[in-house]
């Protein structure tokens, strides 16, 4: 870790909340790895540690203001603003998410970040309220667009009493991180091909059979193995999602679409087929269907071609397959035979009968040939990050 962080200067943002006293550690690990810190404190995190703690830490001056004159004369905000090799936010409250995702600059923390083009990494403390709040979430998916790195908070109980996910990452998890910030790409030089979201079957010319998928936990993964050094080919059905950054997308609607954007994207090293694809398309009307007083028209169904199982299958099968299973009964034995039907590595299974498509949390179960395990409920970002590092240590030599 010293290795990965030595002669690096990392630019330190620490927000207004109670983890706050946490960045003194932080500081002060970052410093025996051999990096250079630049302390900034906001206004609030003024309130739970000082800048006299902060700054002998440091070995710096720490900056808090806009509008102080000396700090602006000897480095102003936009010179800080670029002056470090990664800036971490830690801790990254609500608020300070908020301003940095709707672009705001009202203070010197918001404002370096809206001036940066230095990498960026937030490690978000929270209420767990808070954090699960729609507007956060909404948040998250703004700043991991525009390329930030967000660190999945911990579970577990707040100072607040309650109890969930949250709570600042433990000090050598933020040391891990940002080393990896300067760290190898395990997945350099491999390519992902990921599906994620429905796809929509035309009945006739208006109106479509589909399901509620919404893409998030595809998009999540895709975004998550970019940031190991995978190229990454997302093919997505139709969602409103973000392309996330350094990812090639293809957009289709029907399943069978997809089936040939995925045969055009091989070969590749690694297939995560997270998209819930319809099995069945509907021979089309050329027209409108009409009510006209009778029986509703019948719809003749024809099966849609198997994704999963054509690229398992296939004469250029990747190297590494994994399967999404969503049931709504009898999870692991449907997600064991679904693996070796379908000539799978791996399956995701998730059980979908409890109002899981379009959250932002899932509990999922791991199926290998070594059984399954039990990744317990959590964020879709947390199972996309574990599942991209089950991959990277799959190929690790």
């Amino acid at each position: 870790m010293a290795t990965a962080v030595h002669g690096k200067t990392i630019l330190l943002i620490i927000g207004g909340g109670i983890a706050a006293f946490k960045a003194l550690e932080l500081v002060r690990e970052l410093r025996r790895a051999g990096a250079h810190v630049l302390p900034v404190l906001t206004e609030n995190g003024a309130r739970f540690v000082t800048p006299l703690s902060l700054g002998a830490l440091a070995g710096e001056k720490v900056r808090s203001s806009l509008w102080d004159l000396e700090d602006e004369a000897a480095m102003g905000h936009i010179q800080l603003s670029r002056a470090a090799d990664l800036i971490v936010v830690c801790p990254a409250t609500a608020d300070l998410l908020a301003r940095a995702a709707t672009g705001q600059a009202n203070d010197l923390a918001s404002t370096i970040l809206l001036a940066t083009d230095t990498p960026v990494l937030m490690v978000p403390a929270m209420n767990v309220r808070m954090w699960l709040h729609p507007a956060t979430q909404r948040n998250l998916a703004t700043l991991r667009g525009d390329g930030v790195t967000v660190m999945t908070p911990d579970e577990g109980e707040m100072a607040c009493g309650e109890f969930g996910p949250g709570r600042l990452p433990e000090v050598p998890a933020i040391m891990a991180a940002i080393a990896a910030q300067f760290g190898d790409k395990p997945l350099a030089g491999r390519h992902a091909l990921v599906t994620a979201g429905p796809t929509h079957e035309p009945i006739d010319p208006v109106r479509f059979i589909g399901n509620h998928s919404s893409g998030k936990q595809g998009f999540a993964i895709a975004a998550a193995l970019a940031g190991l050094g995978a190229k990454v080919t997302l093919v997505a059905g139709p969602v409103h999602l973000p392309t996330p950054v350094g990812v090639s997308r293809i957009d289709v609607i029907t399943a069978r679409d997809m089936a040939a954007a995925c045969e055009a994207a091989l070969p590749a090293d690694i297939a995560v087929m997270v998209a819930a694809v319809a099995d069945w398309h509907v021979a089309t009307a050329g027209q409108k269907l009409k009510k006209g007083g009778g029986a509703p028209p019948a719809l003749t169904m024809v099966e849609n071609p198997d994704i999963l199982a054509g690229i398992g299958h296939h004469a250029q099968r990747p190297a590494l397959v994994v399967g999404f299973a969503a049931e709504t009964e009898d999870l692991l034995a449907n997600a064991a035979a679904k693996r070796a039907r379908k000539g799978a590595d791996w399956i995701v299974a998730n059980d979908v009968s409890q109002g899981v498509f379009g959250a932002d949390a899932t509990h999922v179960h791991f199926v290998s040939a070594a059984g399954p395990e039990d990744w317990g409920a959590s964020p879709k970002q947390a199972v996309a990050e574990r599942l991209a590092k089950r991959i990277a240590d799959h190929f690790s030599p």
